[in-house]
């Protein structure tokens, strides 16, 4: 199980015992944070619903004075009352706001893997790479090119995802056909490794230039080698813009 599947199914329910959901909540540091998060925002829930208005006070006839005085007291507590709620609701709104944040609405990485199933072609091995002045018109709109440290390019695209066009290369190295994508609209904080659908990879922050996405095919792909292959292809761009 990934922590897309995790928390796919934790979101739906925080309190599940399923022993899958366990083993990957014990292994897996940031899903057990995610967690306790949630299950913090589902006992503050809890507790805001339980916030009544108060009642309104007996209707019995009282003299002129006190009745004033009543209906001074009832307003005010109505008033904390209602103050109460709304603060109970602007911690829900809070709360569920950054679960909803940090929740896969997909990820980034299974939006990238199932971009690979219309390209399947791309995969080929091959010791032809692509003409250098096709490479550089896939890059150009990115505003870098690549330098030969890179590797062979065998496949360069522009291709549309998440509304905007990005160079989509396949890389020839010592392991077989490397894909790479430019995500210069989509921004990372840390380095985030994946293993989807077949796919393992991983996806780096590129300070100023949105992120990376570098994957292997299979499940037995080597997922330091691809790390190690895709500072390799960081290290070999240059941006001109």
């Amino acid at each position: 199980m990934n922590c897309t599947e995790y928390r796919r199914s934790i979101l739906a329910d925080p309190r599940d015992a399923n022993p899958g959901l366990r083993l990957h909540r014990d292994a897996c540091d940031d899903c057990s944070g995610y967690t306790e998060r949630l299950l913090r925002f589902e006992s503050r829930l809890e507790r805001a619903l339980r916030v009544n208005a108060p009642a309104d006070a007996d209707a019995r006839v009282v003299p002129l004075r006190a009745r004033t005085a009543r209906t001074s007291n009832r307003a005010l507590r109505m008033r904390r009352g209602w103050l109460a709620m709304a603060a109970s609701v602007l911690i829900i709104v809070v709360v569920a706001g950054s679960l909803w944040l940090a929740a896969p609405h997909p990820s980034l990485a299974a939006d990238v893997v199932a971009h690979m199933a219309g390209e399947p072609q791309a995969w080929a091995r091959t010791d032809v790479p692509v003409p250098p002045s096709e490479l550089a018109q896939v890059l150009r709109d990115s505003r870098m090119r690549l330098n030969p440290d890179a590797g062979m390019v065998s496949y360069a695209r522009s291709c549309p995802f998440r509304g905007h066009q990005v160079p989509h290369l396949v890389v020839q190295t010592e392991m077989g056909p490397v894909t790479v994508m430019v995500l210069v609209h989509e921004s990372v904080g840390k380095p985030v490794p994946f293993d989807e659908e077949g796919y393992r990879g991983v996806i780096l922050p590129v300070a100023g230039h949105g992120s990376l996405a570098v994957l292997a095919r299979g499940h037995t792909a080597d997922l330091n080698a691809v790390t190690h292959i895709a500072a390799r292809v960081q290290g070999a761009i240059v941006w001109t813009g």
